[in-house]
């Protein structure tokens, strides 16, 4: 009879953990995906993409145990420059043909200070997945007055190297840079 009783209760336990994490989705009038790189060594060149979801579970709600997971529409890429986007859309750089998205996948997420997380997670972009480490700031969460839904806010902040995914291989240092800043800013809905 112990036995029976201690089953039901890691049951019981098990199934109110599954049910009590939540789905958060991506707002996506209010958050943007931004790159950042410099050109030739001497100015900054900012680009977005328009096309993005993201979806966050986590069970508890300072968001410490949190799953991360983002697609991105590299054809949806803008820099407000046609000429230059049309470039990045080529076989030269986003090959938007072949890898049509960047993928995310979030591995870990560690507290660094209150609402600020070390976020690792496995990068695809052009088709080469690598690990980064990006920093994460759990800015808040509120009840929308207008909604009356929880709203969570986060800012995703970082560097990665074009060299480590082969991205944009023809083109030095000299050109464009090797490094590329990252900012993304987002509200989510609670599902």
């Amino acid at each position: 009879m112990k036995k029976i009783f201690a089953l039901l209760t890691v049951a019981a336990l098990t199934v109110t953990t599954i049910f009590a994490q939540s789905t958060w989705k991506v707002d996506k009038a209010h958050a943007r995906l931004q790159f950042t790189v410099t050109h030739l060594m001497v100015s900054d060149v900012d680009g977005f993409f328009k096309d993005f979801d993201v979806t966050i579970i986590s069970a508890k709600p300072d968001f410490s145990d949190a799953k991360i997971t983002l697609v991105a529409q590299t054809a949806s890429l803008n820099t407000d420059n046609e000429k230059r986007d049309t470039h990045l859309k080529s076989a030269d750089f986003f090959d938007v043909t072949k890898y049509p998205t960047i993928n995310f996948v979030s591995t870990s997420i560690t507290p660094t200070t209150p609402n600020h997380f070390k976020l690792v997670g496995n990068l695809t972009l052009n088709g080469v997945t690598k690990p980064v480490t990006m920093d994460l700031w759990h800015r808040a969460t509120i009840v929308n007055p207008q909604t009356q839904k929880e709203n969570a806010g986060f800012k995703v902040t970082g560097t990665l190297k074009r060299s480590d995914f082969g991205f944009g291989k023809s083109f030095g240092g000299a050109i464009i840079g090797d490094e590329v800043t990252i900012t993304a800013n987002g509200e989510f809905g609670k599902s």
